[in-house]
């Protein structure tokens, strides 16, 4: 039979979320500063390119988000996905608190 501290279990549920809440929270405030800056320098690149100051390879540029894409989709997990499904009691506090703090950040 399986012994299951229930106390235990609770607290790594717990801190887990509150981790993760707080995670999720500051990575979206990561992600909209980022979104923002990489927006203006594309911005920046136009306005540099209509000028004729610079000259930008736009298909090179779209090439790499394209290689990304097929990376992503190669059907094997990473490493890091194995680490997270071996310790499933932490990480599934964490997800729901990242998730929690993602959505309110």
């Amino acid at each position: 039979m399986v012994d299951i501290n229930l106390q235990q279990l609770g607290l790594e549920l717990g801190s887990g979320a509150v981790v993760g809440g707080i995670i999720g929270f500051a990575a979206k405030k990561v992600a909209k500063i980022v979104a923002i800056i990489v927006g203006l320098e594309l911005a920046l690149f136009k306005f540099l390119e209509s000028r004729q100051i610079l000259s930008v390879d736009w298909e090179a540029l779209t090439g790499g988000m394209a290689g990304a894409g097929e990376a992503a989709t190669s059907g094997t997990p990473p490493d890091w996905a194995m680490t997270i499904l071996s310790t499933l009691s932490v990480s599934a506090g964490f997800t729901g608190g990242f998730l929690l703090g993602f959505k309110k950040g």
